[in-house]
């Protein structure tokens, strides 16, 4: 067979194979773009920015004490007899605590009862002399002389009657004293500082100290930017600049989650404390349970103004980035929106969101939609939805399957509304936006 035949097969097996190769190769990328189907848009839950009426408030620590501390003391020296009372048992105003031995202030009680008797026998006497000197001196039968020594001798009887009485009036009170009480109110008594049989000094030695429980006092110190804040607040409002004594203010104890008490301020301290910036303030809260102890730290939500209107989202809707807080907001084509936002105070479950902030133009008119809405550069409107749930799924104008979140009425909301106006007022989960999905 020639060699230039054999070439040529060659070379013509060599492009069949080539051809076969292209052809599954078209077929091959032909196969793979079918398989590639369009993504569902990723599921998340949704939830509306609602306008609330809220108060504005800041957290302090403060110190609870009691309104009555007083260290019992007996008034009377003498050996400890009796203690009646058992230690740490609340006792009632009037209650006997201690008892001290009286058998020297008897004695004392005793003598002066018996001079007041001599004394008065001596005064009976000298009385019926002194009339029968009256009536001798009207029809001249008594010299002057005898007149006058029979009357000083009666009027001598009185005054030793009077000071017979008030050594007996003294020996009365001080054997009195030898029974200590509950005065002047009654709590809950410590423990007792001296044994029976010990000597006790008068109004020296402090016998049990009597705290009262119901109500109590809790001190703070409010800072100096706080004190201007509310001030500033209550000149807007018209006014005085003096702080109202009977504001409403919430307690807390350490293992308490919500604030629970509520009190009112009834002392203000008259100056800042230039050494700390902070001005001392307390606010007196029922205790009848007597959960709240003297001595123990708690926290105190003092209110800042007035209630007013202000938009409140979940606090789970928060993102952070670089320190910088952020939602994400799905519009009305269910796209995501990155918004910026300013946030306030966190009540319960809940953060409140400052005033959104709109895009000027040059002419400083506001730039609107098609749709002759505000542009929003900051912050979030009453009815706009954000994601609670699904954040990490989602990046900034990416479709979203958005589902409102089922929200039970909050018996926390609730609470809140009966103590004080510095929480969510409305006792209502908010509805979800118009034009989100329903629920599945």
């Amino acid at each position: 067979m020639p060699c230039g035949s054999t070439v040529a097969r060659l070379g013509s097996l060599t492009l069949a194979l080539a051809a076969c190769a292209f052809v599954f190769a078209i077929s091959g990328c032909t196969k793979k773009e079918a398989q590639l189907t369009p993504s569902k848009p990723v599921e998340v839950v949704v939830a509306p920015a609602v306008t609330r009426e809220i108060t504005d408030f800041e957290d302090f620590t403060g110190r609870l004490e009691p309104i009555h501390r007083i260290d019992i003391r007996a008034q009377v020296k003498g050996y400890l007899k009796k203690i009646h009372f058992k230690e740490g048992q609340e006792v009632p105003k009037g209650a006997l605590l201690f008892e001290i031995d009286a058998i020297f202030y008897q004695a004392e009680f005793d003598l002066a009862d018996a001079s007041v008797n001599q004394a008065g026998v001596r005064l009976k006497r000298l009385k019926s002399d002194y009339d029968r000197a009256k009536a001798l001196k009207s029809n001249k039968s008594i010299s002057p002389e005898d007149y006058e020594k029979v009357m000083g001798d009666y009027n001598e009887a009185v005054a030793s009657e009077k000071v017979a009485v008030t050594s007996r009036q003294k020996a009365e009170i001080n054997l009195g004293y030898t029974k200590v009480y509950a005065e002047p109110v009654g709590g809950l008594t410590g423990r007792a500082m001296i044994d029976p049989g010990n000597f006790v000094e008068a109004e020296k030695t402090v016998l049990t100290t009597l705290v009262t429980y119901d109500p109590i006092y809790a001190y703070f110190d409010v800072d100096e930017r706080t004190t201007l804040a509310r001030d500033r607040r209550r000149i807007g409002e018209g006014k005085s600049r003096t702080i109202e004594i009977d504001a409403k203010v919430l307690l807390a104890l350490s293992d308490e989650k919500d604030f629970l008490h509520i009190g009112a301020v009834d002392f203000v301290d008259n100056a800042v404390n230039p050494g700390t910036g902070t001005k001392r303030m307390r606010a007196v809260f029922e205790n009848p349970k007597k959960l709240l102890s003297p001595g123990l730290f708690v926290r105190v939500r003092y209110p800042i103004g007035l209630p007013h209107a202000a938009v409140v989202i979940p606090e789970r809707a928060l993102g952070s980035d670089q320190g910088q807080k952020f939602v994400y907001v799905v519009d009305k084509d269910n796209e995501v929106v990155y918004r910026k936002i300013k946030t306030g105070a966190q009540i319960k479950e809940y953060r409140v969101i400052e005033e959104a902030r709109y895009k000027l133009k040059k002419d400083g008119a506001f730039e609107l939609t098609a749709e002759g809405k505000k542009i929003i550069v900051e912050g979030l409107e009453d009815g706009e939805n954000v994601i609670v749930s699904g954040l990490q799924r989602v990046r900034p104008r990416t479709k979203v399957d958005a589902r409102p979140e089922l929200v039970p009425a909050s018996a926390g909301v609730s609470q809140l509304n009966t103590v004080m106006k510095a929480q969510l007022l409305r006792d209502r989960p908010p509805a979800p936006a118009k034009g989100a999905a329903s629920a599945p």
